[in-house]
């Protein structure tokens, strides 16, 4: 049985790499993970064993986790969503050990900014 985590991280490397594993392995990762459909479920959907489904899920999150170890992209996200919060959180410190910072554009400008790269990640 997979923690929570463990499938927060395989729906976040289905996300950054899904595309790069077979049409049919990304549809049964997407049904399992994303719509939280059953082995039993996906394979009569589809017209395959449960075992054929299971099969299927191990090698996806084998390359999942492969692309992930060789290319990084999953973590250097979180690097940057990190980097982007304290930089945001600094800036509200700032702007309430200086009131005067709130009303100054540049600084209104710099926190809208933040907040956006933040919401598009």
């Amino acid at each position: 049985l997979e923690s929570v985590e463990d499938i927060h991280e395989i729906v976040v490397l289905l996300d950054f790499y899904g595309q790069l594993l077979t049409k049919r392995q990304f549809d049964i990762m997407d049904l399992h993970f994303n719509s939280d459909l059953s082995l039993g479920e996906i394979a009569e959907d589809l017209g395959i064993s449960r075992q054929g489904v299971y099969d299927s899920i191990r090698k996806a999150k084998q390359a999942l986790l492969g692309y992930e170890k060789r290319l990084g992209l999953a973590e250097r996200f979180r690097e940057q969503e990190k980097n982007i919060e304290k930089v945001l959180k600094s800036l509200k410190n700032m702007g309430k050990k200086s009131p005067e910072l709130i009303g100054d554009s540049d600084y209104k400008h710099a926190m809208d900014l933040l907040g956006e790269m933040l919401d598009t990640l």
